[in-house]
């Protein structure tokens, strides 16, 4: 069996919207990218339909790196019943505006290929969580052989915008924020007492069918890594040190 790869995606655009526990008029938007709406992503990319099985893009093991958090935005949905003209419930939605990820999946690679190459290729139209949501980069980064998941992430370049690395220009290193999925268990693991207790999130897909979505629970482990600043300047603004001898020694005193 070969050794699994990992497939780095770059998610950046005006807005955001990747929505967990979205139900009714309530659109909710979770801080980072879901695992359903990038496996969404990528079964568009290939071209997949709802209905097609996408059991393979599930066993991938995902994680997210979080870049540029950005800022949540609330906006107030309209609509009329093509058909009647009645009004239906105002809905409200929420987003992330200028928000920046770095997303991973880690498994075959063989088909981490075949995800690589339709990516620049995409069937459909990619959107990051909803179709208002276009991105503003090229989605796919590199293929990594051989690669593990966290190490990728950690090893991946700073890809928050410019503006926001030169607001940062002072911290030459950055902490940021990653959640990874907890490995599947196999077996009996004499590690597993030493694995952090993550968070359960239900945004495991089982089916995208529009007649009855399904989606299970999986474990995220939140972490930190530090990445270097390439926008990083000297601070000017600390005081020059005292010398170490008088400069003014060696001036005459003029009097009148």
């Amino acid at each position: 069996m070969s050794s699994p790869a990992v497939l780095t995606l770059q998610l950046a655009g005006p807005l955001q919207s990747w929505g967990a526990s979205a139900r009714f008029t309530r659109r909710t938007t979770e801080p980072a990218p879901t695992k359903s709406g990038v496996v969404g992503l990528l079964a568009s990319a290939l071209g997949r339909s709802r209905d097609t099985d996408i059991s393979d893009l599930a066993q991938l093991r995902f994680g997210v790196r979080v870049d540029q958090a950005g800022s949540r935005l609330r906006d107030f949905h309209t609509a009329h019943h093509p058909d009647t003209g009645t009004s239906m419930p105002v809905s409200e939605r929420f987003y992330l505006a200028d928000a920046v990820f770095v997303a991973a999946v880690e498994g075959d690679p063989q088909l981490l290929a075949d995800l690589h190459q339709a990516l620049h290729h995409p069937h459909y139209l990619p959107y990051l969580g909803r179709r208002s949501c276009p991105p503003s980069r090229p989605i796919p980064l590199d293929l990594h052989p051989n690669g593990l998941l966290e190490k990728v992430l950690a090893a991946e370049p700073w890809r928050a915008s410019p503006w926001y690395q030169r607001r940062r220009r002072r911290e030459h290193d950055i902490s940021l924020r990653l959640l990874t999925e907890a490995r599947a268990a196999r077996g009996h693991d004499p590690t597993a007492a030493l694995h952090p207790v993550g968070d359960t999130v239900r945004d495991q897909p089982l089916t995208f069918s529009p007649r009855h979505r399904q989606y299970a629970l999986r474990t995220v482990h939140t972490t930190t890594v530090t990445v270097r600043n390439p926008a990083a300047r000297p601070d000017r603004s600390a005081a020059a040190p005292a010398p170490a001898h008088d400069v003014t020694g060696h001036l005459t005193e003029v009097t009148d």
